[in-house]
């Protein structure tokens, strides 16, 4: 498989070579203006004399240069990624990562050796506006919401002040080895060295990606490490543009700092609008796709990708507008289409993401082959050390601040993976060509392109058995049960009422209060009615399905060839999934009517709160009171035989409820139940306890018993 990873490149070469050779003289040029608009016909020039003869076989490469040479390129990709997974025990020792930068330098050796010249580049323009937004839609549509959220101030911490610490750190250090060694590096100015110090400074996520997927560490320190690359490249990219508008000023004031400071806050406040927009847009336009399933996935793409193009057009950060528009769409469109459509959603995001990110790594290790470097070794070598000096104290002290904040505090095991865990890649690779001209620009271009290999390879290759060394906790493979969920959110619910008790306004408090405007507006508003699920029961079963179904089809399941069972037919598992929605619906309905802090019951008076609330009876006090249950649909002697059945081993569960026909019972019925089910030879204490008054206290009870029997407990 190996060997066929450069041949799509050896056709191109060739087609090349043959459209050189077969044109023959006088053959007119291609057209290389403008197309016309309208209809399609070729440009004819009279003076240029045609072909007198027609030619049974002729090559028009130029034709379909374009888009042919994409194809190849996707092939490319797609069979490295292919040849990785096929490669024996080579993925689990080398992240797939490396594997694509080494395909991608064999391809660059052979496009150099066949051309004499340098291979094609990975243009910043190529980079941003096609490669990196599927990689980032699909990091935010799939982002685990509760944990994102639960670490967000976490997250901001190490995004905002921790790059701000790297940059300044990484490039007021350069500017100090640059006058330490004024012959060779002299003419780099403090600007110089700020702006190189923005773009190194920028932990790519798709690397970081592309490593900790395969580790499968906690799900705490996953989100921390990959929560910060993603804002993070949001904020060096801001401080990139902000230093390269510096170095075009004549002079830098207080003033043009305090006005790129506000700068800073206004990109990333206006990418995240952009983003909230854009989603309830998306949101809002899936409530209407129920008669057109086909074209709802194509409405997530479209909205995400405008929101990323809106956003750089207005100057503003793409990557929080398209991550913040896929968070806020998701919930809303995976209850508007349809279960097709939800796993057309799915993987398509994953593919599209997964060829951008083996077409970014392929095209880095084919960048690297070229005629443009400059070495220097004491402005490598220091680039290198200073990035990870100061990414490690940054994280040490940045965490050892917001451990004082968190209940959960950030272990030094895990802080030593999040600071060595700073992968570069792709984004300060194609940020560094965005450089205007200067004498300078191939040493930063060299420089960019060590750190890029040496943090994905040295610790790229080494991070996983630093893991397993240190014994950092890993992610629970199984998913969590409905029963779990519901738990998790009756803890919810009590954290928040003991955060409003005591007047604490925390983050149960303030997800209680958007849980509410969620349910009374955005979900009546953005989901159609025939998608409303009025159960919060059956709305966390389907959540709870839909993930386990996810991750069936990530992970196959393992058949068992010791099972007897077949296994169950579409059609009976439809049905199954009907008759429990139906059941849980139904049972909830019975019941009363939930009731949370937002909505109590208001007709309860002082007196009915002051009732002496009735215990349940004990096992011994059933054995000399029974338990009476009353079924009006029996004649009495399938109810005494019934209630004797179960008088002694019986538990039973009261529920109070509202109905007036249990209270108004026939008096005929009462009496043969307490007949059949008194012992024969009652004390005086108990005929006094079985009196008019324990009937009367019988009847006026407007209470009804729901009576089970456990499995260890039936009747002989």
């Amino acid at each position: 498989m190996a060997a066929l990873w450069p041949f799509p490149l050896l056709i191109s070469e060739s087609l090349w070579a043959c459209l050189a050779l077969t044109l023959p003289d006088g053959y007119p040029e291609p057209h290389n203006g403008p197309p016309t608009a309208g209809f399609n016909y070729s440009h004819v020039d009279p003076s240029v004399d045609q072909p007198s003869a027609l030619r049974v076989f002729s090559l028009d490469y130029h034709h379909v240069q374009a888009p042919f040479e994409i194809v190849l390129w996707i092939m490319l990709a797609s069979l490295a990624k292919l040849g990785f997974h096929w490669s024996g025990r080579v993925p689990a020792i080398v992240p797939e990562s490396c594997v694509l930068i080494m395909v991608g330098l064999l391809v660059g050796g052979v496009i150099y050796g066949v051309r004499h010249s340098a291979p094609p580049t990975l243009s910043a323009d190529a980079f941003f506006l096609f490669l990196l937004p599927p990689i980032v839609l699909d990091a935010g549509y799939f982002l685990p919401g509760r944990l994102f959220f639960e670490n967000l101030g976490t997250i901001l911490w190490y995004a905002v002040l921790g790059t701000l610490w790297n940059v300044l750190g990484i490039g007021l250090s350069l500017y100090g080895v640059c006058l330490l060694a004024p012959s060779s590096l002299g003419d780099i100015s403090l600007l110089h060295c700020l702006l190189f110090g923005s773009l190194i400074a920028a932990v790519d996520p798709v690397a970081v990606l592309s490593v900790f997927q395969e580790m499968h560490v906690n799900e705490q320190l996953h989100i921390l490490v990959f929560g910060e690359s993603l804002l993070n490249d949001a904020v060096t990219v801001v401080l990139y543009k902000l230093f390269e508008s510096f170095l075009r000023l004549p002079s830098v004031t207080g003033l043009d700092v305090l006005v790129g400071g506000c700068r800073v806050v206004v990109v990333g406040l206006g990418g995240l609008f952009v983003g909230l927009f854009f989603g309830l847009v998306a949101a809002l336009t899936s409530r209407f796709t129920f008669r057109a399933q086909v074209i709802a996935p194509l409405f997530v793409f479209l909205y995400s990708y405008l929101s990323y193009l809106t956003s750089e057009m207005l100057h503003f950060s793409g990557i929080v507008a398209i991550v913040t528009c896929a968070v806020t769409m998701k919930q809303y469109v995976e209850a508007n289409v349809s279960e097709r459509s939800n796993t057309s959603i799915q993987y398509f995001l994953k593919m599209w993401s997964s060829v951008s990110e083996t077409l970014i790594f392929i095209f880095l290790g084919v960048s690297t082959i070229q005629d443009i470097h400059m070495w220097s070794w004491p402005f490598v070598c220091s680039t290198l050390l200073l990035c990870l000096v100061w990414r490690a104290t940054g994280v040490l002290l940045l965490t050892a601040v917001v451990n004082k904040l968190r209940r959960n505090a950030v272990t030094f095991r895990d802080q030593f993976i999040i600071a060595y865990g700073g992968l570069r890649g792709a984004i300060c690779f194609s940020l560094v060509f965005l450089i205007d001209d200067f004498p300078k620009k191939r040493l930063f271009i060299t420089t960019t392109i060590v750190v890029i290999l040496f943090t994905v390879f040295v610790q790229g290759m080494t991070i996983k058995p630093l893991v397993e060394l240190l014994g950092v906790k890993r992610k629970k493979r199984a998913l969590p049960t409905v029963s779990e969920e519901i738990h998790s959110r009756v803890l919810d619910h009590l954290l928040s009422g003991i955060e409003d008790v005591v007047g604490y306004w925390g983050q149960h408090y303030w997800k209680d209060r958007f849980e509410q405007f969620n349910k009374k507006y955005l979900r009546r508003f953005l989901i159609g009615e025939h998608h409303q699920t009025h159960s919060s029961i059956l709305r966390v079963y389907q959540e709870v399905e839909r993930r386990e179904q996810q991750g069936v089809e990530e992970t196959p399941p393992a058949v068992d060839a010791h099972s007897s069972s077949r296994p169950l037919l579409p059609e009976e598992m439809d049905s199954i999934r009907r008759i429990l929605s139906r059941n849980l619906q139904n049972f909830n309905n019975k019941q009363m009517p939930a009731y949370s802090r937002h909505t109590l019951h208001q007709d309860l008076t002082t007196d009915e709160m002051r009732k002496p609330l009735h215990r349940h009876q004990s096992l011994t006090e059933r054995c000399t009171y029974h338990t009476i249950t009353y079924c009006p649909q029996r004649v009495d002697g399938e109810f005494s035989k019934s209630c004797r059945g179960r008088a002694r081993l019986s538990r039973s569960h009261t529920v109070c409820s509202a109905s007036p026909r249990w209270s108004e019972r026939p008096d005929s019925l009462v009496p043969a139940a307490l007949n059949h089910t008194q012992p024969s030879d009652p004390g005086p204490a108990e005929e006094e306890q079985d009196s008019p008054q324990r009937r009367t206290q019988i009847e006026r009870a407007t209470k009804k018993q729901l009576s089970f029997i456990l499995e260890n407990e039936k009747p002989l």
